[in-house]
């Protein structure tokens, strides 16, 4: 149902009005050319595109200025030092949508792509629908085993339990849900909330920026992304351990929720494969191994439909059992081991846990 629901937005005849596309970016310079130059490509709606240098010490300023200099819809912004309280990415997006002059701000990671129209039909699916914040997950690149058995449970988290239709019925911030990735607000909603100072010390946006929206009764939505834009967020097993961790600090970690989400992820996709080989050793009765062997191939079609409908690859359909856990043990990791767990560190920042 929330495959369906997650519907593929559409742009507007004559455009939705100037789109600023901001892009904050620490030590980038391996991406930021490819992100800059798809976001000027941008179609079906006017746009001005904003990189936030964050102080980086390799050639994203200079690759920028570069492109610049060919292009006047292009501006490099340095950003400020970082404010005490604030973590870096929120600071440098709070700076650029200042410097912005659109109705629509939409915020993009370094390493995202976007499609020529995305700008043009998530700025039009938010002027349909009244939603002041509309999000969605990149097609997501995986090249490694342990991208693969990490990346993934961004959307089957999203796609299996978020209640989709109540969110859309609801103003209830719980059910707030975006992608950090990917997020347009538009203008005077943002300045209304407080934006990303409202959020300053928070390391996962995705979560808490729709949240605070909702909280000053503004409507937010996620849609279908896989058009949109692509991304190549992590690099290896190492890398996508670090940044889950650093998000998990403010999303499943915690002494409430985590129990919870183990007993249903466990329950739902390891228990299924469990009880279906014990049966095949004869360890359990015939009636038992059916209905086991019934609940994992509804965990497994459900995996297989998320996947061909994100278009990820489809090899990682038959690690699913593994991705949930590597994921659960992230999350254990960081709520069990806070002394050395009890810091996230990115992009060469280390921020201490429990601020916000």
């Amino acid at each position: 149902m929330n495959l369906i629901l997650l519907r593929k937005p559409e742009p507007e005849p004559g455009g939705s009005g100037l789109v600023s596309i901001l892009i904050p970016a620490r030590n980038e310079a391996g991406t930021i050319a490819g992100t800059v130059r798809a976001a000027l490509a941008s179609t079906g709606t006017p746009v001005e595109v904003l990189v936030g240098d964050d102080h980086s010490t390799d050639d994203t300023a200079a690759i920028v200025s570069g492109l610049a200099a060919e292009d006047p819809r292009l501006r490099l912004v340095p950003v400020p030092s970082l404010p005490e309280g604030w973590t870096g990415k929120n600071a440098a997006c709070a700076h650029l949508a200042a410097q912005a002059q659109g109705a629509h701000l939409l915020f993009i990671d370094a390493d995202v792509t976007l499609a020529p129209e995305a700008a043009a039909r998530l700025a039009a699916h938010a002027a349909r629908t009244g939603a002041d914040l509309v999000s969605a997950v990149p097609r997501q690149r995986m090249d490694s085993l342990g991208e693969r058995l990490t990346v993934p449970m961004i959307n089957f988290l999203l796609v299996s339990y978020l209640p989709v239709a109540a969110m859309r019925a609801s103003l209830q911030p719980s059910l707030g849900a975006a992608c950090g990735q990917l997020i347009l607000a538009a203008r005077a909603a943002y300045a209304a909330t407080g934006g990303h100072a409202g959020i300053r010390t928070s390391l996962h946006d995705g979560m808490r920026l729709p949240r605070l929206f909702r909280a000053h009764g503004r409507r937010t939505d996620l849609v279908a992304g896989r058009d949109l834009a692509r991304c190549h967020m992590y690099r290896g097993f190492r890398e996508a351990w670090a940044g889950f961790s650093k998000n998990a600090h403010e999303g499943m970690a915690t002494p409430r929720a985590l129990p919870v989400w183990t007993l249903l992820l466990l329950l739902g996709q390891i228990v299924p494969w469990l009880l279906v080989a014990a049966g095949l050793s004869g360890l359990i009765a015939p009636a038992a191994l059916v209905l086991a062997a019934t609940a994992l191939a509804l965990s497994l079609a459900t995996r297989a439909a998320i996947t061909l409908a994100v278009r990820e690859p489809w090899p990682t359909i038959l690690l699913h059992p593994a991705t949930v856990l590597v994921a659960l043990a992230i999350q254990w990791n960081v709520l069990l081991r806070r002394e050395r767990a009890g810091a996230a560190s990115w992009k060469g920042r280390t921020y201490p846990v429990g601020r916000a």
